[in-house]
């Protein structure tokens, strides 16, 4: 029997009508010669996010959670059902066109030293996602990021390490670090990484991800020639363009922002602090715990 060509993994949370437009565009794109899966692992959502996957996509595997596990664990407990060679982390918040699946997907093929490809994503108001072309979030990076410089001069690479500004977003480059929101593996390599490092909740789970990735010795790609629509941060209710779509409560908006903070702290302990000086470590640490204080305050407050 032919081993299917791809796995697509959609972790979900409350986004119902969103999820509902992520499938209906992935049925109607172009399929890769050994075909496709599609499995979705709802975390304890209580919208109609089940009811309609099970009555408008009777074929995609749906995994009903009874708590909300986070995004890594999710991610790790849908690859347990996956048959693909490759896997395509997918979120249920993007929209894919026509050839998003088959032409990655085919770039990987034809490139063993490619660990992993994502693609060019476009937010609601038509500008490019900036977080799926990303450096690592090193304390400089980091530093000129929050401080605004990286905005004031995003076309410099001494200032813009974040988002890699001086890059062309038109033509196929690698990149240190691709969003969990569009990211295509091969499922052998996925495996021998170790999957998602399900210490994260959500946030960071990806750029940890991309690290072990380089740290392995593959490149990522970033593969701008197809391109997919990204409604971000529906899940975690925490931005402005995507409130209307899927509301998220309080506590939920909450639960998220710690978890982002705690990601921080995570990924900065894990890779980061045996590599500089104590007191830089010290005082980067300080810097999340400000920054986890105003962001936290500031959702007790709307």
């Amino acid at each position: 029997m032919t081993k299917l060509d791809l796995s697509i993994v959609i972790v979900n949370y409350n986004t119902a009508s969103l999820l509902d437009d992520c499938l209906s565009s992935i049925f109607k794109s172009t399929k890769p010669k050994n075909g496709i899966e599609v499995i979705v692992v709802d975390n304890a959502s209580t919208d109609d996010s089940r009811k309609i996957v099970k009555k408008k996509y009777p074929d995609v595997y749906l995994i009903a959670n009874k708590t909300n596990l986070g995004f890594a664990k999710a991610n790790n407990l849908g690859v347990k059902q996956a048959k693909g060679r490759f896997l395509l982390f997918l979120n249920s918040d993007t929209v894919v066109n026509r050839f998003s699946l088959v032409k990655p997907l085919k770039y990987l093929r034809n490139h063993p030293s490619v660990g992993a490809v994502t693609i060019k994503l476009y937010l609601k108001n038509n500008q490019i996602d900036p977080d799926n072309h990303r450096g690592f979030p090193t304390p400089w990076a980091a530093l000129t990021h929050f401080s605004g410089l990286s905005r004031l001069f995003p076309q410099s690479k001494v200032f813009n390490q974040y988002h890699l500004g001086y890059l062309n977003f038109d033509r196929i480059h690698p990149i240190p670090v691709a969003a969990g929101s569009f990211l295509l593996m091969p499922t052998a390599l996925f495996h021998q990484l170790g999957g998602w490092d399900e210490a994260y909740f959500f946030y960071g789970e990806d750029i940890d991800l991309c690290f072990r990735l380089n740290q392995a010795g593959y490149k990522i790609i970033y593969y701008p020639k197809v391109s997919a629509l990204h409604l971000k941060g529906a899940s975690s209710g925490l931005r402005q363009e995507t409130k209307k779509i899927a509301p998220a409560n309080k506590a939920n908006r909450l639960k998220v922002a710690k978890a982002s903070v705690k990601a921080m702290e995570i990924f900065y302990q894990k890779f980061y602090a045996d590599k500089y000086p104590f007191l830089l470590t010290y005082f980067v640490l300080l810097a999340i715990k400000i920054r986890g204080f105003f962001r936290l305050t500031k959702h007790r407050l709307i």
